[in-house]
Protein backbone atom coordinates (compact mmCIF):
# COMPACT_ATOMS: atom_id res chain seq x y z
CA UNK A 1 0.00 0.00 0.00
CA UNK A 2 1.36 3.37 -1.29
CA UNK A 3 0.25 6.86 0.33
CA UNK A 4 1.32 10.28 -0.73
CA UNK A 5 1.68 12.99 2.45
CA UNK A 6 2.57 16.48 2.31
CA UNK A 7 5.82 17.43 3.76
CA UNK A 8 6.95 20.60 5.83
CA UNK A 9 8.54 22.25 2.44
CA UNK A 10 4.68 21.80 0.88
CA UNK A 11 5.86 18.73 -1.58
CA UNK A 12 4.25 15.45 -1.36
CA UNK A 13 6.52 12.16 -0.26
CA UNK A 14 5.52 8.88 -1.27
CA UNK A 15 5.89 6.46 1.10
CA UNK A 16 5.66 2.50 1.23
CA UNK A 17 3.82 0.18 3.47
CA UNK A 18 4.04 -3.55 4.02
CA UNK A 19 1.41 -5.68 2.00
CA UNK A 20 1.66 -7.86 -0.92
CA UNK A 21 2.33 -8.42 -4.85
CA UNK A 22 1.27 -10.41 -7.55
CA UNK A 23 3.87 -12.67 -8.97
CA UNK A 24 2.59 -14.58 -12.31
CA UNK A 25 4.70 -17.38 -13.67
CA UNK A 26 4.13 -18.12 -17.39
CA UNK A 27 4.87 -20.97 -19.47
CA UNK A 28 8.04 -23.47 -18.83
CA UNK A 29 8.02 -20.38 -15.20
CA UNK A 30 4.89 -22.38 -14.18
CA UNK A 31 5.85 -26.34 -15.35
CA UNK A 32 8.48 -25.72 -13.46
CA UNK A 33 6.71 -24.58 -10.29
CA UNK A 34 4.40 -27.83 -10.31
CA UNK A 35 1.58 -25.07 -12.60
CA UNK A 36 1.88 -22.54 -10.10
CA UNK A 37 0.55 -19.68 -11.83
CA UNK A 38 0.06 -17.01 -9.50
CA UNK A 39 2.09 -16.15 -5.89
CA UNK A 40 1.15 -13.45 -3.37
CA UNK A 41 4.41 -12.83 -2.25
CA UNK A 42 5.63 -9.77 0.62
CA UNK A 43 6.23 -6.51 -0.09
CA UNK A 44 7.93 -4.18 -0.52
CA UNK A 45 11.17 -6.26 -1.50
CA UNK A 46 13.92 -6.21 -4.77
CA UNK A 47 13.58 -8.12 -8.16
CA UNK A 48 16.50 -9.73 -6.70
CA UNK A 49 14.45 -10.55 -3.66
CA UNK A 50 11.95 -11.83 -6.11
CA UNK A 51 14.29 -14.20 -7.54
CA UNK A 52 15.70 -15.22 -4.47
CA UNK A 53 12.32 -16.10 -3.57
CA UNK A 54 11.51 -18.03 -5.93
CA UNK A 55 14.81 -20.19 -5.83
CA UNK A 56 14.26 -20.68 -1.82
CA UNK A 57 10.93 -22.33 -2.66
CA UNK A 58 11.73 -23.99 -6.48
CA UNK A 59 14.98 -24.98 -6.11
CA UNK A 60 16.94 -24.56 -9.59
CA UNK A 61 14.66 -22.28 -11.30
CA UNK A 62 17.15 -19.52 -11.12
CA UNK A 63 19.44 -21.30 -14.18
CA UNK A 64 16.40 -23.29 -15.55
CA UNK A 65 13.98 -20.27 -16.36
CA UNK A 66 15.04 -16.98 -14.58
CA UNK A 67 18.03 -16.32 -16.42
CA UNK A 68 16.49 -16.19 -19.84
CA UNK A 69 13.62 -15.07 -18.85
CA UNK A 70 11.71 -11.34 -19.42
CA UNK A 71 10.20 -9.60 -16.64
CA UNK A 72 7.37 -7.29 -16.35
CA UNK A 73 6.88 -5.44 -13.66
CA UNK A 74 3.40 -3.29 -13.52
CA UNK A 75 2.77 -4.72 -17.35
CA UNK A 76 7.02 -2.58 -18.29
CA UNK A 77 9.37 -4.80 -19.16
CA UNK A 78 12.01 -4.44 -16.83
CA UNK A 79 16.20 -4.82 -17.97
CA UNK A 80 17.38 -7.89 -15.88
CA UNK A 81 20.89 -8.32 -16.58
CA UNK A 82 20.97 -11.91 -18.25
CA UNK A 83 24.46 -12.98 -16.87
CA UNK A 84 24.00 -11.47 -13.00
CA UNK A 85 24.61 -14.13 -10.84
CA UNK A 86 21.10 -13.04 -8.33
CA UNK A 87 22.27 -14.62 -5.50
CA UNK A 88 26.27 -13.23 -5.87
CA UNK A 89 25.25 -10.01 -4.82
CA UNK A 90 26.16 -8.98 -8.27
CA UNK A 91 24.66 -5.58 -10.18
CA UNK A 92 24.88 -5.03 -13.90
CA UNK A 93 27.66 -6.63 -16.44
CA UNK A 94 28.55 -9.24 -13.25
CA UNK A 95 29.95 -6.47 -11.60
CA UNK A 96 29.53 -6.59 -7.38
CA UNK A 97 28.71 -3.30 -6.17
CA UNK A 98 29.01 0.04 -8.00
CA UNK A 99 26.36 2.33 -8.44
CA UNK A 100 23.46 1.67 -10.61
CA UNK A 101 22.89 3.68 -13.96
CA UNK A 102 20.13 2.65 -14.41
CA UNK A 103 17.42 4.51 -12.41
CA UNK A 104 15.92 1.26 -11.05
CA UNK A 105 15.52 -1.22 -13.30
CA UNK A 106 17.22 -4.10 -12.87
CA UNK A 107 17.67 -6.40 -10.20
CA UNK A 108 17.73 -3.51 -7.43
CA UNK A 109 14.29 -2.56 -8.86
CA UNK A 110 11.75 -1.99 -5.48
CA UNK A 111 8.24 -4.16 -5.66
CA UNK A 112 6.04 -2.09 -3.50
CA UNK A 113 2.65 -3.76 -2.59
CA UNK A 114 0.13 -3.90 -5.18
CA UNK A 115 2.19 -4.50 -7.88
CA UNK A 116 2.16 -7.16 -10.22
CA UNK A 117 5.24 -8.85 -11.66
CA UNK A 118 5.68 -11.10 -14.29
CA UNK A 119 7.99 -14.13 -15.36
CA UNK A 120 8.35 -14.79 -18.82
CA UNK A 121 10.77 -17.23 -20.21
CA UNK A 122 11.92 -17.35 -24.12
CA UNK A 123 9.08 -20.23 -24.82
CA UNK A 124 5.98 -17.41 -24.39
CA UNK A 125 8.45 -14.84 -26.68
CA UNK A 126 8.65 -17.74 -30.13
CA UNK A 127 5.29 -18.66 -29.72
CA UNK A 128 4.53 -15.28 -30.87
CA UNK A 129 6.49 -15.43 -34.20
Amino acid sequence: MTSTTSNTTGTASKTTTSGTFTLLLFASASTFAGGVETLRLPAPTTLRGVFEALEARFPGMRDAVLRSAAVTVNLEYVDVDPDIDASAGQKRDGDVGGDATDKGDGLEMVINAGDEVGIIPPDVWYAGL
